[in-house]
């Protein structure tokens, strides 16, 4: 497939010590060679594959030196993009990066759009679409564990066990035809319903063992988005510095001083958290803290994990008491701070009202329980550990919903298998299975989703 060159910056815009103008095309090697002048004078059109350059680029109108760089030549099929790739490498200032962009692309290329180098791979065949999707999120990975759950996708593991199941449902299919195309042969066709109900049966479970992973792997994609409540002054923006290792969140002992919510990205035990700490619930008559407060609440709505946070030294509240039949059905951890103070709080009630909620004790000022607190967020979504070596994780929200979409198909199949209903109505809900799971790696997809999908990548990727 012919595509016109394309080059965008593919470092992040700012001061550093480099930046590199990425090139990608029929053209690129012979657009740099306009603008490159080696210090062996070689034109970058004669050099070796993979091969790096010192030398400056001239502006082709005025001869005049406008950077000093290090040129990468890599000729296609053995690149990203299966095409010529050029990498300018510059200094790492603004003005520096920009006339060099500018200059290739008054020499004959285009600007790329967000995502069209990574669009190329998958439309020339480099790489499947889940891989290529798997590559923003191995950019946006926010832990180590998320790291090598997209590394594990863009390195094929979900595209081969999806195309070993696109496998065995054309088995099933042929089967099938042959039950159709012959259906005096009463032995065919009680062979292809018993390799039918097996093969889907098979299908049906990976599906399952997929789906189960989901979760996790979302998590582990997204972050999982957790809420600190409590009301003032228990500990909550304590709690927040604590997590994050680092002052985020002022703390004093005056109540109501966190205003509005406070974000921040924290790594547990592999599980990123998107962490709110929330300004404490309560009613108040300071307009400002009223906004906070219903920002608060609604922050609480659409969490995935609540930490709700009680003070060793104070009595239970009615607030308190509200707060709990707040969060009573969500994923919730009870932290009783202050355990440095005298005891005021009554274990037993909080015992009663968390139910079944863990209940972890801290004092935040001695940096005692946040190991412990830890290891229960840990526990309650990945059951204390995370296996990042063998599993399949299915992490990204397209996949999860065709395959849900996949399992409705399949058992659809083995219900109308069971009740006798004709092969050929049969063949619908199968074929059906097997083109959704070719919409997971690209082999059966529209081309408004592809442009969609790789719309929301970083330019120069």
């Amino acid at each position: 497939m012919e595509f016109d060159t394309i080059a965008a910056i593919s470092t992040p815009m700012g001061e550093g010590a480099i930046a590199i103008v990425r090139l990608s095309g029929g053209d690129a090697i012979q657009i740099a060679d306009k603008l490159f002048k080696s210090v062996g004078g070689k034109l970058l059109s004669n050099v070796a594959t993979h091969t790096i350059h010192y030398g400056h680029l001239l502006d082709p109108k005025s001869a005049q030196v406008v950077e000093e760089v290090m040129v990468s030549v890599m000729k296609g099929p053995k690149t990203f993009t299966k095409e010529d790739i050029v990498e300018i490498n510059c200094h790492g200032g603004i003005v520096s990066v920009n006339s060099v962009l500018q200059l290739v692309l008054t020499s004959g290329a285009r600007l790329a759009e967000p995502g069209e180098f990574t669009k190329r791979a998958f439309l020339n065949g480099r790489i499947d679409l889940s891989q290529a999707e798997a590559v923003m999120d191995l950019i946006r990975a926010k832990t180590d564990r998320a790291m090598n759950v997209a590394l594990g996708q863009m390195e094929g593991r979900l595209s081969k066990l999806i195309r070993r199941l696109r496998q065995e449902i054309l088995e099933i299919l042929a089967h099938v035809e042959v039950n159709i195309d012959y259906p005096e042969y009463d032995d065919v066709e009680d062979m292809t319903h018993k390799m039918l109900l097996e093969k889907a049966h098979f299908v049906r479970e990976e599906i399952k063992k997929l789906l189960q992973t989901s979760q996790q792997g979302k998590i582990l994609r997204d972050g999982l988005s957790t809420v600190i409540v409590g009301r003032p002054n228990v500990g909550k923006s304590s709690l927040l510095n604590s997590l994050v290792h680092e002052n985020k969140a002022i703390v004093t002992d005056i109540p109501g001083t966190t205003r509005d919510v406070i974000e921040e990205y924290v790594n547990v035990r592999g599980v990123p958290l998107r962490l709110s700490d929330t300004a404490g619930i309560r009613e108040t008559e300071d307009i400002i803290e009223r906004i906070g407060v219903e920002r608060s609440r609604q922050v609480l709505k659409e969490a995935d994990l609540i930490l709700l946070v009680l003070n060793y030294a104070d009595k239970l509240t009615i607030e308190d008491e509200n707060l709990f039949e707040v969060v009573s059905k969500m994923n919730t951890i009870v932290i009783v701070n202050k355990t440095d103070l005298t005891k005021q709080i009554d274990m037993e009630r909080v015992n009663k009202l968390a139910q079944s909620h863990h209940i972890v004790t801290t004092s935040l000022l001695e940096e005692r329980g946040i190991d412990e607190l830890e290891e229960a967020i840990a526990s309650l979504f990945f059951a204390g550990s995370i296996d990042g070596g063998d599993i399949t994780y299915v992490s990204n929200s397209r996949h999860i919903a065709l395959l849900h979409l996949c399992l409705t198909t399949i058992e659809e199949a083995i219900d109308n298998v069971e009740m006798g209903i004709p092969i050929d109505i049969v063949q619908i809900d199968l074929t059906r299975t097997w083109e959704l799971l070719g919409e997971i790696i690209g082999e059966s997809v529209h081309e408004s989703l592809i442009d969609q999908l790789f719309s929301q990548f970083c330019l120069g990727k």
